[in-house]
């Protein structure tokens, strides 16, 4: 039939179309009266036949004329133009706050004061070096994730900041407390005073996959409560890939349009459920945007609410992943003294040891290659950190190295990270 409606104009094959549907209802109706008046003759010599022809071909109408439910679209509803990003929205929206934070910093340093172009151009007009500090005001997002005021954000948004002003959706204003802030990770807590909060919902991102559909809240520009849509792009995104290899983070990468202002806004499922933390950390990014994962977001907050600072595990090793173009690299490089052999085995090459660390008291040296640790293969600096930061203090690492040329185990007890490296 699709193939003979084609032949025609679109109103005359709607037209056939109905046509078509109620000469079948008309059918339907003449069969029926005329069944129904044979019915009525013989009624009364077969009143209990009459009555279950009767059953029979009601029920067989009513099939007809209503036919099964077809299954709705995927994230609309019927008889409503809402669809699952709409749904999202509306479940998680009263839950995205923004986050006001004003700090102070520095105006002009004794470095900058000192300068000779300043003192060409202002001479005796130079201002005072005692200059009060400045203040500096920025806005991010956040997230609820408790009723009672325990806010999610990014460490970057409220760092350097003890209070800062939450606004909620429906224009609710709070003082918020800057519970702690961990750099490592970009993670911040917020907390405010107040009770009966809407909260969010938290996922998981152990079935995400490129091609799912990624959904972002926050307030990008200064624009409140704004909404972006697209997929995941990818996931595990290395901090050294993204841009900031200070970072301990494997980012989930999206299309989404997340901007400045968005930071530590949600990155919601298509079920409305918190999968991520989104965070502006590229300024020339274009049409990419990262998410921290939510796992390790709700496990720094939770560590920040209790104790109010995050312990990082610390080897003190500074690595590179041996590939043949790097292997190449250290050979050549004169500083380094190494002559690495290229066995095309895979591994992360230590390059640099910290004093006074877990490595070195451990015995690890420069030019030796990390293979595995605890058994599993390694085969780039992340996986390295990862395996670390899954590893409490004090517990015992064995390392599988290969060095000189022999393979051996080394057991390493993690540190806490010292502040000055974080």
């Amino acid at each position: 039939m699709n193939s003979l409606l084609k032949q025609f104009p679109p109103q005359v094959a709607w037209v056939a179309a109905a046509l078509m549907v109620g000469g079948s209802a008309g059918w339907a109706s003449h069969h029926y009266v005329s069944q129904a008046g044979l019915l009525s003759a013989e009624a009364e010599t077969a009143p209990e036949v009459v009555a279950e022809a009767s059953s029979v071909l009601k029920a067989s109408l009513s099939q007809a004329a209503e036919p099964p439910l077809q299954a709705l679209v995927p994230g609309q509803i019927e008889g409503s133009n809402q669809n699952f990003i709409a749904l999202a929205v509306e479940r998680v929206g009263p839950a995205v706050v923004r986050i006001d934070a004003e700090r102070s910093v520095p105006d002009l340093g004794p470095d900058a004061l000192n300068n000779p172009f300043f003192r060409r151009f202002f001479e005796e007009e130079m201002p005072p070096s005692n200059l009060p500090d400045r203040l500096e005001q920025g806005t991010g997002s956040g997230f609820i994730l408790t009723a009672s005021g325990q806010i999610l954000t990014n460490a970057h948004v409220v760092e350097g900041a003890k209070t800062v002003q939450v606004t909620l959706r429906d224009g609710r204003k709070f003082e918020g407390e800057v519970v702690g802030v961990d750099s490592v990770t970009d993670v911040a807590v917020v907390k405010i005073e107040a009770d009966d909060l809407p909260a969010v919902q938290l996922g998981s991102t152990q079935n995400l996959a490129p091609g799912q559909w990624a959904i972002a809240i926050g307030n990008p520009l200064g624009l409140d409560n704004t909404v972006t849509a697209g997929i995941i792009s990818a996931l595990g995104r290395s901090s050294n890939q993204v841009g900031i290899p200070d970072k301990r983070v494997q980012f989930i990468q999206t299309d989404a349009a997340i901007n400045p202002g968005n930071s530590g806004g949600p990155l919601l499922n298509d079920r409305g459920e918190v999968i991520g933390m989104n965070t502006a950390i590229r300024a020339n990014a274009q049409g990419l945007g990262f998410a921290i994962p939510i796992e390790t977001a709700k496990r720094i907050a939770d560590e920040l609410f209790t104790n109010g600072v995050v312990q990082h595990p610390f080897l003190g090793i500074q690595m590179v992943e041996l590939s043949a173009e790097m292997v190449d690299r250290i050979n050549q490089d004169q500083q380094l003294n190494l002559q690495i052999e290229d066995d095309d085995e895979p591994g992360v090459l230590i390059v640099g040891i910290v004093p006074n660390s877990p490595a070195q008291a451990a015995g690890l040296q420069v030019g030796d290659v990390i293979r595995a640790i605890e058994g599993a293969p390694v085969d780039s600096p992340p996986d390295v950190q990862a395996r670390v930061e899954t590893t409490a203090i004090g517990d015992t690492l064995n390392l599988e190295i290969h060095r000189d040329g022999r393979d051996q185990t080394v057991a390493v007890k993690p540190a806490a990270m010292p502040p000055d490296l974080r």
